[in-house]
């Protein structure tokens, strides 16, 4: 049984959105409720995240954008950024940590105290743009952690899938002309952000090196099994990757309000097992997970815990 790192902090709770909003505190209490009321709570290494040094954070982030978050974070209520996405008291603290978690994750893994490691982090981060908060996303947690990989810790080639329902807009104009990291995304289209066209694919050196697969609605285990083998596998085995990180929305699930895709819970642990295979393969069983979307409760928190029965056997 492998040793899977959990991250999760008291800190995310206290980012807020408004009463309504889907990305709310309640998704974690899910998750957590969730895995204690199984014997999975009790199979994970729990591990305690830090805050995210800001010299990462400028590897993916201009430094006038994260002045503007330290300028906008209020003293109460709420400062909108879009009409999706506005920060609360606890908004920055909780971004923060949300990216130092990838990070811990990141060096426990390569230290070899945990195999993979899952963070259940809010807020999420793949729509983070260099300059821009948007999607409910503020500082973009996986594509900081990659750069994290490569500059900390001296690996080359980074693989990023991201099977969130809506496309990771910042994370491939983060690499969009970088061959170092692969990305790949399968995502509703259209769809929020209307990124990720199949023509999407890089520029410069890094033509090739970005891999969408926009779908339609009403794809389920199936043909998103049929996807991850016969488009991620050959791309990964040609790339070679020395880490692996999941931008993991559960968003696709059948039950999601803000989607209309068909994956189950058992969906998704199928999905874990074909890129923690990829990850045995190629990158010695390095992994992290970072939660995305999910947006219906009991969806979440069951698909979350598939993702870490698949993780815990592989």
């Amino acid at each position: 049984m492998g040793r899977v790192g959990f991250l999760l902090h008291p800190a995310f709770l206290e980012h807020d959105m408004g009463a309504g909003h889907p990305e709310s505190p309640e998704r974690l209490r899910a998750i957590r409720a969730r895995l204690e009321n199984s014997k999975t709570w009790l199979q994970l290494h729990h591990l305690t995240p830090r805050r995210a040094e800001r010299r990462w954070l400028e590897t993916i982030h201009r430094p006038s954008y994260i002045d503007s978050l330290e300028r906008r974070s209020p003293l109460h209520g709420h400062a909108y950024l879009d009409p999706d996405t506005s920060m609360s008291p606890g908004t920055l603290e909780a971004a923060y940590l949300a990216a130092g978690a990838a990070l811990t994750a990141v060096d426990e893994v390569i230290k070899g105290e945990v195999n993979q490691a899952f963070c259940a982090v809010r807020p999420p981060g793949h729509h983070a743009e260099a300059d821009r908060a948007m999607g409910f996303c503020f500082f973009n947690s996986v594509a900081i952690a990659a750069k994290y990989i490569q500059q900390q810790h001296g690996l080359n080639r980074v693989l990023i899938v991201d099977w969130d329902v809506h496309h990771g807009n910042g994370t491939q104009h983060s690499f969009y002309e970088d061959p170092s990291v692969l990305f790949f995304s399968t995502h509703q289209f259209p769809h929020y952000p209307g990124t990720g066209r199949a023509t999407e694919t890089g520029e410069g050196a890094g033509k090739g090196f970005t891999v969408n697969v926009p779908l339609p609605g009403g794809q389920g285990d199936e043909e998103y099994g049929e996807i991850f083998r016969k488009v991620l596998v050959p791309a990964a085995e040609a790339f070679r990757p020395e880490f692996v990180l999941i931008s993991a929305g559960f968003d696709a699930h059948r039950n999601d309000p803000l989607a209309s895709m068909d994956l189950t819970d058992e969906g998704y642990g199928q999905l874990t097992k074909i890129v923690a295979g990829l990850a045995d393969r190629f990158a010695e069983g390095r992994m992290v997970s970072c939660l995305e979307g999910g947006y219906h409760l009991e969806a979440l928190a069951g698909a979350v815990e598939q993702h870490l029965l698949a993780l815990l056997a592989s």
